[in-house]
């Protein structure tokens, strides 16, 4: 067909000249009507119509190349075509489909409209034939982003009807259809105008014809460019690299990018690939300056990088990484790196400045910023080791941000980097950047020094980064950390660092044996030992850091070194581990359990790494929260019950199956005080029926194996849940007991428990054999104490049937029979001549035990010579017991010395509370001597005991022992620290368990123990006040708050307060009176304050105002010497940061210098409500102190100004503390008292003044720039390092971390001179200099950078910069001094209203 026929459907002679010149006039930016008659048959125009057309312009075109045709022009003016006509009836369907409301063929015809005039616009001779209108270009270019349905991203009504063509949307691409995490203001107006529009559907068939046109509008968009040069239309080149941009996202492509330049178009298979083919043809000299085109092209794909949406207005919004999104992002990357290598030195300054703008940009989200590095480490891999080395530089820079999410990211960049082969000094000519190329620099200046970050967030992740380092499979990273943290005295340097490509292939294991056989140079490491032992220490104290987060990085760094044994397995450092995990946060106490076991996996052998598996998971089986018992049950299960398998002498047991019974047999002798936390798990067990016959057969048959302990510890907690136990071996085992002496206690007291659980199986000729076989051995007194209550316990399980008497008479048979045993053994040493001096310790011992165990199962053959005799222990009556007297005495002080050992009398004491314990009579005549003992005994063990013995007797005797707790809290002052952690102990269970109190001088007789010399005992105090007693009783610490400045002032003048009966003694034991005890005294009232809610707080200072300073105030309490005291005592309170409510002192969500880079809806809510709950707060607080302390005050100070107090001073000091939230406010606040108004706002001016100047210092001692520390042994040189060429400079900022730096990492200054320090002041730029850049970067502080905007000065290394000569650098000569501080003339309001008075 020619092309005259093809253009017959356009009706061009019928078009009105008139219509034609108004489009003109117009410039295609409204679609003007044309006829009914003319518009209705251009609607009928088809696909076919256009194609037809479109392939002959095609064919022609190529024909008119070649010169075998007439030229088209030619060709349409012989025919009288007028091409002005011919333009604006293309221009009528494209305005058409461009339309929101455009029909299916609408969009059709226009998109293939759209491809027509680009396709005329790329023949030969266009410009001449006046085809050419950059308007008409942009709009037909960028057709497709209005053709293409849009629809997803509109906000849907939730009652809106559901298109049956539903189907056919899902099939086609994702092109827009991306969701947003955040959406800009111009997007909501967008939408808010699409709302009242009527959605479109279209069906799968439309779908395809729309993607057809979208297919050939790209593909004439490519031939135009192959012809046509934008190299004189930048902004028809920057609406290009946007339009290709966004249709990356157009559809998913399947199959591997080559990124090839096809000479046919069509042989491209998708839309993103023809984009890419788009944006290469832009980049090619034909399209004007590469450089310039370089940067137009990256500063697009710089979003699509970072998978954001950048619209035509508002910030950027990001998308959700879908897979769809990533595999864009992919494909992006790896487009930029073969442009990278495609064009080489012309792209590699642009690369400089898109990798600057990746890390400039990225935003706070995790796993934006895990794909950021990602990207970032792809691009460097790209880049030579000098641009390597110079992004390192500016990297380093960037560390230093004031931005917290910029140094965050500097660590995931890090990561990424020392996963990449490493870089050797070689490779880089010059000698400043060289030091640059090593990971030691990475780890050592830039992820290593984030530890001492002013962010929690980012010393966290620093740490967790640093334990990530040692898993990386690099010689050098791993010896670059240990070199941070080892304390030997030499170190091992090879001639030269190890490279990744000096390793052959079979050598990827991490051992210093692979070291390569070079020379060996030994080095004096002294200087680092205390260097080693500053950053180890630094890193427990993050343990212990206020930060959840930052303590569960630094405890995944604790256990890294640890595993990789950079630092030893001590008892500090487990013990450490082992602690966090009794965390007050739970996420803490997890993160901890899983540390230790990663530490037991990596150390399966080390038994005090077993220890301290077992102390951290064991005890945790008691936890408060059931996702940490839960957690705890779930290792022990996975630790000990799962390799559980049948024992067999000819099979060696695997790793797992030794781990198992080392664990166990810890249990069973180091750790055997886990016993009763173990138990814990085995009835939860029970519960869930893991106990099945084959696990109990298993454990049966290691009984004869070597690890025999632990098997029958395991049996003992499973049988007492269990009812099928195979009898057989265990009474075969107990056999074997009675007659081996080489068992050990602990597994006797095992077996003796299995014995008591299956009593109740056996028949009664068993029962009768076991039972002689137990008396007979406990006749012997040869067992040790545990295997004698275990035993007796044993005892009463073969003896308890249904009938309670028959109970009964078994015990009295049988226990009677062994206290009859004792009391003989005992009259015959005690009423002996000399009976003492030839006494068997520990024969005397086991009869005594043996007599109060016996005791508890049979009280009524305790007779009052059983107490006689063991009274006599305590004390002297072995005459009266001569003399047949059974009388006990009539009165009784205290024990009185006689010549038993210490021991025998300790075991007499607890062998007497347990007659006692049967025995009420007895209570009533031993708790006076017991008590009188705890006051004046001299022996620790009896003390101890008796400790023990009343606060067990205070459970059954409840009303008799609780006039004596002041007598037992008072041991919490013992000389010995044993003596205080028991009574602590028993005290807080009898507390919990509402046995005591607190009553007269409990409460304060633990606060005391707060401040005990010894931190473990204050810790446990800590532990048993907050986590146990506290949450019991919430008010505890406000209901006891007032008293307690009464109490530990010893002010007793009160009517309400400190009135409770005190002995003297008591008084000077927890005495805290005196300015010498008043640091012990506000460490109490900080504690409790910390643990105060707000409200709790606010009621506090009222009831403060009420009690104490009003008192005065009314001169109801005198102001004498103890009276100021407590005044002043009161004031240094109420002064306190503590006492403040939280509501108030706590910073509104970020602070200072951490802006949050992804503000989405709910943090902006809750930063608004926190604004709004603070100002109510301080409406509220105002008010109240308005109208209840501002009176008081003004009152108290006339009082205090009338007696000349010395208090005086602390109320002044209090108000100056106060009125820091008032300063505006103080005349009005205090407008009764025109003279203390005065005086507070002199004193608020005089303290402003001087914190300026402090600044003022401070700030003249910083420079501005960040100073780099030189890499342990690197070659630095003594200078400053300049910035390189494209970096972007940094806002100026005081860098307080550099003076951090310069404290704590001092491993370049000693083997080197200081480093000069030059602060940059500034840049100058001659004007021409913008135009050199490739991407502009940004100015000021403002670090919200766009490739187009706020040009600001680049830097450049002498030698390398390639507009260096008209670039100046102003720097301050260290000569230079600073200028003086400016001298204050200030003078007081009083003083000056006393001279004009005088005047």
């Amino acid at each position: 067909m020619s092309l005259i026929s093809a253009l017959q459907f356009l009706r061009l002679n019928e078009i009105p000249e008139a219509w034609v010149d108004a489009v003109w006039d117009l410039e295609f930016t409204k679609r003007i009507p044309l006829d009914d008659t003319i518009a209705g048959h251009l609607s009928v125009s088809g696909d076919k119509d256009f194609r037809t057309l479109y392939q002959c312009l095609l064919d022609h075109a190529a024909e008119q190349q070649d010169g075998t045709l007439q030229s088209i022009w030619s060709i349409l003016g012989e025919n009288h075509v007028s091409i002005k006509s011919l333009v604006a009836v293309l221009s009528f369907f494209v305005l058409a489909g461009k339309a929101k409301k455009a029909s299916v063929q609408q969009r059709v015809s226009g998109l293939h409209a759209a491809s027509l005039y680009l396709l005329l616009l790329g023949v030969q001779g266009s410009i001449a034939a006046k085809v050419f209108h950059e308007v008409l270009l942009d709009t037909c270019s960028d057709l497709t982003s209005h053709c293409w349905p849009q629809d997803s991203r509109k906000k849907r009504k939730k009652d809106g009807p559901k298109s049956s063509q539903a189907d056919g949307k899902r099939s086609r691409p994702q092109w827009k259809d991306t969701p947003e995490m955040e959406v800009n203001e111009a997007d909501d107006e967008e939408e808010e105008e699409e709302e009242d529009e009527e959605e479109l559907h279209f069906s799968a068939q439309d779908l395809v014809k729309i993607r057809d046109a979208v297919v050939l509008l790209v593909q004439s968009l490519l031939r135009l460019l192959q012809t046509f040069s934008l190299k004189d239309r930048p902004q028809s080149a920057d609406n290009c690299t946007q339009i290709f941009s966004k249709l990356l996202h157009f559809e998913p492509v399947t199959g591997e990018m080559t990124f090839a330049n096809p000479h046919d178009v069509t042989q491209l298979r998708s839309v993103p690939e023809m984009a890419f083919c788009g944006l290469q043809v832009l980049c090619s000299s034909k399209h004007g300056d590469q450089k310039e085109s370089l940067r137009r092209v990256f500063h697009q794909l710089l979003y699509i990088i970072l998978m954001m949406n950048k619209g035509d207005r508002g910030k950027p919004s990001l998308l959700i990484p879908s897979q769809a999104v990533l595999s864009t992002r992919d494909q992006t990357i790896h487009f930029v790196c073969h442009l990278v290598n495609e064009l080489k030195e012309i792209a590699l300054p642009v690369l400089q400045i898109l990798l600057q703008h990746i890390c400039f940009q990225m935003v706070e989200k995790s796993d934006f910023r895990s794909h950021g590095a990602q990207a970032v480490g792809m691009l460097t891999s790209q880049m030579t080791s000098k641009d390597y080395a110079c992004f390192i530089k500016w990297l380093f820079k960037f560390s230093n941000s004031s931005k917290m999410v910029c140094r965050l990211f500097s660590v995931d960049v890090v990561m990424v980097l020392l996963e990449q082969p490493e870089r050797g000094p070689q490779e880089c000519q010059d000698p400043e950047l060289s030091c640059f190329l090593p990971h030691k620099f990475l780890i050592q200046n830039l992820l290593f020094a984030r530890r001492v970050d002013e962010s929690p967030s980012v010393q966290g992740h620093a740490l967790a980064c640093l334990a990530q380092c040692l898993e990386l499979p690099s010689f050098n990273v791993t010896r670059a950390v240990h070199n941070l943290f080892s304390a030997t005295g030499t170190q091992t340097v090879l001639e030269g660092e190890i490279t990744e490509g000096s390793l052959s292939s079979h050598q990827t294991q991490k051992s210093y044996q692979t070291l390569l056989f070079k020379t060996v140079e030994i080095t004096s490491a002294d200087s680092f030992q205390c260097e080693a032992k500053e950053n180890l220490a630094h890193l427990l104290r993050r343990i212990k850091d206020s930060k959840t987060h930052v303590r569960k990085s630094a405890l995944q760094a604790l256990v890294g070194l640890m595993k990789h044994s950079v630092i030893p397995l001590s008892l500090e450092n487990l013990a450490t581990l082992s602690e966090r995990c009794r965390d007050p946060a739970v996420s803490v106490k997890k993160k901890a359990m899983q540390c230790v076991a990663e530490l037991l996996a990596a150390k399966p052998d080390s038994s005090m790494v077993q220890k301290a598996w077992l102390q951290s998971v064991v005890s945790a089986l008691v936890d408060p929260e059931n996702s940490v018992r839960d957690k705890a049950l779930e290792a022990l299960d996975q630790v000990l019950l799962s390799h559980l398998k049948p024992y067999s002498a000819s099979l060696h047991l695997d790793a797992g199956q030794r781990l198992t019974w080392d664990l166990l047999g810890l249990l069973c002798s180091e750790c055997r005080n886990l016993s009763w936390y173990f138990s814990r798990a085995f009835t939860i067990w029970s519960k869930q029926n893991k106990f099945t016959e084959a696990l109990i057969g298993n454990l049966i048959s290691h009984t004869e194996a070597d690890h025999a302990a632990g098997a029958w510890l395991l049996l003992s907690k499973v049988t007492a849940s269990s009812i099928r136990v195979p009898h057989g071996k265990i009474l075969d085992a107990w056999d074997t007991m009675i007659r081996s002496k080489n068992v050990t206690a602990t597994t006797c007291c095992h077996i003796l428990c299995v014995m008591g659980d299956i009593a109740e199986h056996l028949n009664k000729d068993t029962k009768d054999r076991i039972v002689a076989d137990l008396m007979s051995w406990l006749k012997t007194f040869t067992l040790s104490l545990d295997v004698i209550c275990a035993a007796v316990e044993t005892l009463y399980q073969l003896g308890r049937s249904k009938e309670i008497k028959q109970t009964q008479a078994f015990l009295s048979l049988h226990c009677g029979e062994l206290m009859s045993v004792c009391e003989a053994y005992l009259a015959g040493v005690l009423l002996r001549e000399r009976g003492a001096q030839n006494l068997n310790e520990e024969l005397m011992v086991k009869h005594l035990h043996t007599l109060g165990v016996a005791s508890l199962h049979c009280p009524a053959k305790v007779s009052k010579r059983t107490v006689l005799l063991v009274e006599s222990v305590l004390m002297i009556h072995s005459d009266k017991l001569a003399e047949g007297q059974e009388e006990l005495p009539a009165s009784l002080s205290q024990f009185k010395a006689n010549s038993l050992p210490s021991r025998v009398r300790a075991h007499g004491v607890l062998t007497l509370g347990k007659l006692c314990l049967q025995h009420e009579e007895l209570v009533k005549k031993y708790l006076p001597v017991f008590a009188r003992e705890l006051e004046v005994g001299t022996e620790v063990a009896v003390r101890n005991n008796l400790v023990v013995i009343m606060c067990d007797l205070s459970i059954r005797y409840t009303n008799r022992v609780d006039n004596y707790i002041p007598n037992i809290s008072a041991c919490l002052q013992d000389s010995e620290a044993v003596i205080r952690v028991h009574t602590l102990i028993m005290l807080t269970n009898l507390l919990q368990e509402e046995f005591v109190k607190w009553k007269g001088s409990l409460f304060f007789h633990f606060m005391v123990a707060l401040v005990d010399p010894v931190p473990s005992v204050v810790s446990l105090c800590e532990y048993c006040l907050v986590q146990v007693l506290l949450k019991d009783n919430p008010e505890m610490f406000s209901q006891h708050f007032i008293e307690c400045i009464f109490h530990f002032s010893d002010y007793n003048k009160h009517k309400s307060y400190n009135r409770f009966p005190q002995s003297e003694r008591e008084k000077a034991r927890f005495s805290l009176k005196g300015p010498q005890h008043r640091e012990k005294r506000f460490r109490i009232y900080r504690f409790l304050l910390e643990h105060f809610t707000d409200t709790q707080r606010f009621n506090i200072t009222v009831k403060i105002n009420q009690t104490i300073l009003a008192c005065f105030a009314d001169e109801e309490l005198q102001l004498d010497a103890d009276g100021a005291e407590v005044l002043s005592e009161t004031f240094n309170i109420l002064s306190l940061k503590e006492i403040k409510l939280q509501a108030m002192s706590a910073p509104i969500e970020s602070t200072e210098g951490e802006e949050p880079e992804d503000e989405n809806m709910a943090t902006i809510v809750k930063a608004v409500l926190q604004v709004a709950q603070k100002k109510v707060v301080s409406q509220v607080q105002k008010k109240a102190f308005i109208e209840n302390t501002v009176p008081l005050i003004i009152s108290l100070k006339s009082l205090l100004e009338q007696k000349r107090s010395p208090v005086l001073r602390d109320l002044m000091a209090y108000l100056h503390v106060t009125m820091q939230d008032y300063r505006n406010e103080v005349k009005d606040l205090f407008s009764g008292d025109e003279q203390l108004a005065a005086e507070l706002e002199f004193d608020l001016k005089t303290a402003e003044k001087e914190s300026e100047i402090s600044k003022q210092v401070d700030n003249c001692s910083l420079t501005r720039e960040a100073r780099i520390p030189p890499a342990q042994g690197s070659p630095v040189r003594s200078a400053a390092l300049l910035p390189f060429i494209f970096a972007t400079p940094q806002p100026p900022r005081p860098n307080t971390l550099a003076a951090r730096l310069a404290h704590t990492d001092r491993r370049g200054s000693r083997s080197e001179q200081h480093v000069q320090s030059i602060a940059l002041e500034g840049t100058v730029m001659h004007k021409g200099a913008v135009d050199a850049r490739a991407i502009s970067t940004p100015k000021g502080v403002n670090m919200n950078l766009t490739f187009g905007e706020g040009v600001s000065g680049i830097f450049s290394d002498q030698g390398t910069s390639l507009v260096s000569e008209t670039r100046v650098l102003h720097l301050r000569s260290k000569e230079e001094q600073t200028p003086g501080l400016r001298q204050w003339n200030v003078q007081s309001p009083l003083r000056q209203r006393k001279k004009s008075s005088k005047d």
